[in-house]
């Protein structure tokens, strides 16, 4: 995590007037970090999802409600700090309406075909076929503070 992305957080803490004891990981929202991330400062986005096999393979752990993450834009600046609320894994065609709308990027269809094409991108970079069954970790966050 870079500097900036730390001072943010220990801004925040410190704001709260608690020192910091958390765990916290910064990261970029898919293919259009600046997009995405000025969706979760607006409020339209509430959650997201990720390909489940990613995890296994980088040999990640899944996500937990209750952690915290860093939001950042395309040039690794925070934007967000958001608190994970809700984790379920789900096959891609059983995701439900209501939760691909909640990612704030655009009707139902519009999800599907732009998580489509991602999926089978990063997949193709591990020689990996994507599925519509393919799982799917699916998050529900609240922003906890912004720029």
């Amino acid at each position: 995590m870079n500097e900036q992305a730390w001072k943010f957080w220990n801004d925040y803490w410190a704001i709260q007037g608690q020192i910091q004891t958390k765990e916290v990981e910064a990261f970029q929202f898919g293919a259009d970090a600046d997009w995405l991330a000025s969706l979760v400062v607006e409020g339209k986005k509430t959650a997201t999802c990720s390909a489940h096999i990613l995890y296994e393979l980088e040999n990640e752990p899944l996500p937990q409600i209750g952690q915290y993450n860093i939001v950042l834009n395309s040039k690794e600046l925070p934007v967000a700090i958001i608190r994970v609320t809700e984790v379920s894994i789900l096959p891609m065609n059983e995701v439900p309406v209501e939760f691909a709308l909640a990612e704030g990027e655009g009707d139902y269809t519009f999800w599907w075909n732009a998580h489509e094409q991602f999926f089978k991108s990063e997949l193709k970079v591990h020689d990996l076929l994507y599925s519509k069954t393919m799982l799917l970790v699916c998050e529900r966050f609240e922003v906890i503070h912004k720029l």
